[in-house]
């Protein structure tokens, strides 16, 4: 069902719970927000676009949830309590239904982490989709990429591999492999827990080296990583165990923490991160030097084709 513009926004409005935090939310020209106080503000935005970002088969409610899904990941690398987030859509056209089952998405993971959508923007044209999320942090205790240090363990959340390999293999992935894809879990709670304990974090989504390598990079650091301990589910070892190290080294789009943490401190990250019931795996050590070196387990060098996505790069 076509609608205008402004009911495509009352649409949205009304589906948004009064707070009060949210001095003046959706419907004026900006939002008037009310942070707590001594809080550092942390601010992230991510653009989805179809084709790029999502399969054109993938649903409105799975785009929904992924789009703010990706936000929540960044907050969570920051160890930032998710706050408010808006909401910049562009639309091929005005489609009431779609808004609705778009919203069941994105609202199904908003409520579970406090975030209140306070604005955005709707226009047409090609299927796009921008989340901007904030939340607060106290200051001193912010995840950052710049504070690995020579020594460090590395740990990854979850396993990594699974929605490389779904989009790689869209049309034969069983439903499990795609949900991976198309609803990652953001690891807000674990980045929470982490906060004050690892030295340093970021988010697995465009390669766990690509990624790692921005650590690395901001550090002034290297990193020995083991390929044969990464994390992998059951599903990705039975569907693609010819392909498992590249999609875990360099696929990307799982949106897991890689994080690092002093080696004497492992028993407390493990703890912490039973405690938000996240699973970790250690995979490598910070080293004096630049670069990452990845190895199999039996300690022989493993090279990979590529480091990870980038959106300018041809090959």
């Amino acid at each position: 069902m076509s609608t205008g513009e402004f009911d495509l926004i009352e649409r949205i409005r009304t589906r948004i719970a009064a707070r009060a935090d949210v001095v003046l939310g959706i419907g004026d020209d900006a939002a008037l927000l009310q942070p707590p106080p001594g809080l550092q503000l942390a601010i992230t935005a991510d653009t989805l676009n179809a084709g790029v970002h999502f399969p054109q088969d993938t649903t409105a409610a799975d785009i929904g949830w992924k789009s703010l899904a990706v936000n929540l990941s960044d907050l969570a690398a920051m160890g930032a309590q998710p706050a408010w987030c808006t909401l910049s859509l562009s639309l091929p056209g005005s489609d009431a239904g779609w808004i609705d089952a778009f919203l069941d998405g994105f609202l199904a993971l908003a409520q579970p982490h406090g975030i209140a959508l306070v604005g955005g923007d709707t226009t047409r044209g090609p299927l796009s989709i921008a989340v901007t999320a904030m939340g607060w942090v106290e200051p001193g205790r912010a995840l950052r990429r710049d504070g690995a240090q020579a020594g460090d363990d590395i740990w990854v959340t979850g396993t990594i591999g699974d929605a490389a390999a779904a989009l790689a293999t869209l049309d034969a992935c069983d439903a499990a492999l795609r949900s991976r894809l198309d609803r990652p879990t953001p690891r807000v709670r674990a980045g929470l827990a982490l906060a004050g304990l690892a030295h340093a974090c970021v988010d697995v989504s465009d390669g766990l080296l690509a990624d790692l390598g921005h650590v690395c990079a901001r550090s002034g650091v290297g990193a020995e990583i083991d390929i044969d301990a990464l994390p992998a589910s059951p599903m990705l070892l039975a569907f693609a165990p010819a392909h498992r190290r590249v999609f875990q080294a360099s696929g990307g789009d799982d949106y897991e923490l890689c994080f690092t943490a002093p080696a004497q401190r492992r028993d407390e990250v493990l703890r912490a991160c039973a405690d938000v019931e996240t699973p970790v795996a250690r995979v490598g050590r910070i080293v004096v030097g630049e670069g990452i070196h990845v190895m199999d387990g039996a300690g022989r060098p493993w090279q990979p084709v590529r480091m990870g996505y980038d959106h300018f790069r041809e090959d």
